[in-house]
């Protein structure tokens, strides 16, 4: 039973609920330090006395306790409700002019029947978020609308509200969006739509591109001067790891100036310092046939010159020249396993991942530079540069890449396909893997019994963390004082792979190396050597498992390290790099520290 008050309170349920038409003497700022309140409706709760905090909004249910809880059909009503949001948890406060608002769910004396009252005022809406309370990672859209009789009570909640949201400074109000309409199961637009009105409400205003061919986003991201890229505060890509993987090298590209990695004496490379006029083009590859259309392949396109734009702060790393200090990458999942959005916010939900890009939320995040030396064993030797966000893996991944091209028609379904089909070839190639021994007290790796999970703040990454440009990220190689020492390993191999974070997904909850993190500035080295077929399986099968142990076999080598180079012994050599296929032979990779930021806050529990 629902009763519809007149605008004065009245009501035929047990109590009656008074909001008064003229403010109560509170219901203003008194002096500076003063706290606005205000008595007024809370939708489905009832009558509120609501407190403007210094940091946030706090509100009391009024009347007596036993109006906490009610009961109708044996189902219990109102017995809990939210009581405070921080104004860091707010992106947007609205006022909604005239309306029905609902008082809380009454149990009619004597009666089986439950009465809702409603009545007609004036309201203002004030939109956040909640945590899962299953899933701390997910969060909730949440909305708590408040009435009053007073329209002007209610323009001045909205107004000091909004007020007070726009002093959270690291909040983004121009984004670029790219949008990969094939990603995944095709549901890349679709997605964009379900999460467009959080952006327009928190009043972010957006530039959208769905990408029409391969390679689109990535010519885009690197013909786009500094000048024009300094009108956002960042980037946000509609799409998987892949495609996220094409808007980086696009940005990169023109922008990261930095040494080729380092290698052993005996390692045919060159010391110099990346140029963008000096490597070749990312859509020069030879014998690079096109990527499945899940990850937005590099196809060959128009190209463009890469140019260094002189208006860049002088007080960032000189190696990467960003537009802004504000500028910032998002990723709202839209692809087949969304490994980097599972590692940086800890749930693979777009909803949580726009909410925390609107919120202005920053992670830092290790990115690995890949020069191919050599695409095959009688090539010439000519550097060509990728970058990696989540991973870098040959053999086993690189032919499950391969054999995915042929299916593309079955979907996301074609890499466990692929996969399987892969596993039961059950090959081994001969290569030869270098890399840069790491002290244990240099890298900071604990005990087994005493690793620690990267999670929101977390202490390794801050601890890494010795210089102060962009919020703590800082974009630096591994340094190293005196001499260093390279260690070999030389044999037949399964898989060679080198996770720059732990890669989560939903096919291996704890990722490939569980406690990898997102900005200490190491990868990790997983050689399989050549086993029998049953171990492999075995070792897979513990990656699949929650609590696995996937590394604990003789035949696994995991090394932790800032640099390697690899070379192979083989007429075919295919990497896997954030899903996209690169053939080389002979290659050398190191990571850069924080090289970029996420709008994420990583991963809660």
């Amino acid at each position: 039973m629902e009763h519809d008050g007149d605008g004065d309170g009245g009501s035929s349920s047990s109590r009656p609920i008074n909001i008064s038409q003229q403010p109560h003497e509170h219901d203003a700022f008194v002096g500076e330090t003063s706290s606005l309140s205000s008595t007024v409706l809370l939708d489905h709760v009832g009558e509120v006395s609501l407190t403007f905090n210094s940091d946030g909004l706090s509100w009391k249910l009024l009347g007596s306790s036993d109006y906490n809880e009610t009961t109708c059909l044996g189902i219990t009503l109102g017995s809990k409700f939210a009581t405070e949001i921080k104004f860091s948890d707010v992106y947007a406060a609205e006022f909604i002019n005239y309306g029905i608002v609902h008082g809380a769910s009454i149990l009619v004396q004597n009666s089986e029947v439950c009465s809702i009252v409603r009545l007609k005022m004036y309201r203002f809406t004030v939109h956040g978020f909640e945590r899962s309370k299953t899933q701390p990672s997910v969060w909730a859209l949440a909305v708590y609308t408040f009435g009053h009789k007073d329209m002007q009570i209610c323009q001045m909640w909205a107004n000091q509200i909004n007020d007070a949201i726009k002093l959270e400074v690291e909040r983004p109000k121009n984004l670029m969006v790219f949008i990969h309409p094939r990603s995944g199961k095709g549901n890349g637009y679709r997605i964009w739509e379900m999460v467009a009105p959080i952006f327009s409400r928190a009043k972010v205003k957006t530039k959208v591109i769905v990408t029409q061919r391969a390679g689109q986003a990535f010519d885009v991201m690197q013909s786009t001067s500094n000048n024009e890229l300094n009108l956002y505060d960042g980037v946000v890509t509609v799409g998987g790891d892949g495609f996220f993987n094409e808007i980086l090298n696009g940005f990169l590209k023109s922008r990261h100036k930095a040494p080729f990695p380092p290698a052993p004496s005996d390692f045919p490379h060159s010391n110099g310092v990346l140029d963008s006029s000096g490597v070749n083009d990312l859509n020069e590859v030879v014998a690079e046939p096109s990527q499945n259309e899940d990850q937005s392949p590099l196809l060959p396109s128009s190209k463009h010159n890469g140019s260094q734009d002189a208006s860049c702060s002088t007080d960032q790393d000189p190696d990467l020249l960003l537009p802004n200090e504000r500028f910032r990458f998002g990723i709202i999942p839209a692809g087949s396993t969304d490994a980097i959005v599972m590692c940086t916010t800890g749930a693979r939900d777009p909803i949580t991942s726009a909410l925390q890009i609107v919120l202005g939320k920053r992670v830092c995040l290790d990115i690995a530079q890949v020069v191919r030396w050599k695409l095959t064993s009688v090539s010439e030797v000519e550097p060509y540069v990728r970058y990696a966000a989540s991973f870098a893996g040959y053999g086993f991944y690189g032919d499950v890449i391969t054999e995915s091209e042929k299916l593309r028609w079955m979907g996301p379904k074609r890499y466990d396909y692929a996969g399987t089909k892969v596993f039961l070839r059950h090959r081994s190639y001969q290569a030869e893997i270098a890399y840069l021994e790491v002290k244990s007290e240099e890298s900071g790796s604990p005990s087994v019994s005493e690793r620690v999970i990267c999670r929101v703040n977390c202490k390794v990454c801050k601890s890494k963390s010795n210089r102060g440009n962009r919020a703590g990220c800082h974009s630096t190689p591994y340094s190293h004082p005196g001499e260093t020492r390279w260690l070999k390993s030389k044999g037949r191999y399964i898989s060679v792979g080198a996770a720059i974070i732990s890669n989560r997904n939903e096919r291996a909850p704890d990722g490939l190396v569980a406690d990898a993190h997102l900005s200490d500035g190491f990868l990790h080295l997983i050689l399989i050597k050549d086993c029998p077929h049953a171990y492999y399986l075995w070792h897979l099968t513990q990656l699949a498992r929650k609590g696995g142990k996937p590394l604990n076999f003789k035949f696994v080598e995991h090394h932790k390290t800032p640099a390697f180079t690899f070379t192979s012994f083989g007429n075919e050599s295919v990497w896997n790099l954030d899903g996209e296929r690169l053939q080389a032979h002979q290659l050398s990779a190191q990571v850069f520290q924080g090289l970029v930021s996420l709008f994420a806050s990583g991963p809660e529990v």
